[in-house]
């Protein structure tokens, strides 16, 4: 069964037809949106993370029927007007938070929405704020590091 969803991805109204099994990772990968990884399909891993309504979810879990009337941010929707990076992207640069990519856009997401509340949070709390994602490849000390220096820099 099919229904028509209206919603918002990176500031462009959409309307579509959406299976109503269909999770919002599935849709935003269908509609070409790459930076939504399918790691776990579970809830686990933080690779499906994306903003909606400003608030970060893993969209492997969240019924793409749900979106209706909402929001979604996923990292193409961060470039600027002239195609300028995100701060936190250009921290995650500058900081060497990156090495294979697959969880970088997720935790990515997380840590836009982190900075975005404007708040000093300390190291411990952002190790929790972050720990619904997986990373293989770090000790997460460079993501850190970048979310810091994001928010130091443009947040709390």
């Amino acid at each position: 069964m099919y229904q028509t969803v209206c919603m918002t991805i990176n500031g462009q109204p959409r309307e579509i037809s959406v299976d109503i099994r269909e999770s919002l990772a599935e849709l935003l990968r269908r509609l070409g949106y790459t930076s939504v990884k399918q790691g776990c399909q579970a809830g686990e891993c933080g690779a499906c993370t994306v903003l909606l309504d400003g608030h970060a979810i893993t969209s492997c879990l969240y019924p793409a029927v749900w979106a209706e009337g909402k929001s979604v941010l996923t990292v193409e929707g961060l470039r600027g007007a002239n195609g300028e990076l995100h701060p936190v992207q250009q921290a995650f640069i500058d900081e060497a938070a990156v090495q294979c990519g697959f969880c970088t856009p997720g935790l990515i997401m997380t840590a836009v929405e982190i900075v975005g509340r404007g708040i000093p949070y300390s190291r411990q709390e952002l190790r929790q704020l972050i720990s619904g994602h997986l990373c293989r490849c770090t000790g997460y000390e460079n993501i850190l590091n970048a979310i810091e220096k994001a928010l130091q820099t443009y947040g709390g």
